[in-house]
């Protein structure tokens, strides 16, 4: 399927996904286009307040709440500061506002 998708914009380098756009998502990456600019600053403040949150971590609803960016804004730049070994699981749980358990992430 990768495959597929690569080939499927590799004509067109305003259309070539990134890790943040949704490569089969053409309102994705004219998303990701758009913030582009701002992905620097946005990832500096989720990682900021992960350092000032220290071994007590966070949930992304926390994060969320923490930082003012929405789920949609605020997932993606967690997702890169772990695949940067910046953040962590740190193997354990909090309930959100749901009721539901939701993985505390902190510095790595």
């Amino acid at each position: 399927m990768a495959d597929i998708q690569r080939g499927l914009f590799a004509n067109d380098p305003d259309l070539t996904p990134t890790r943040f756009a949704q490569a089969h998502s053409p309102t994705s990456v004219a998303a990701e286009k758009a913030i582009r600019p701002a992905l620097n600053f946005l990832e500096r403040k989720v990682l900021e307040f992960f350092q000032a949150r220290g071994q007590e971590g966070a949930t992304d609803e926390e994060v969320q709440d923490g930082t003012g960016l929405g789920g949609s804004t605020q997932r993606p730049r967690r997702t890169s500061l772990v695949e940067r070994g910046l953040v962590r699981d740190s193997g354990r749980t909090r309930k959100t506002r749901s009721g539901r358990q939701a993985v505390v992430w902190v510095i790595a």
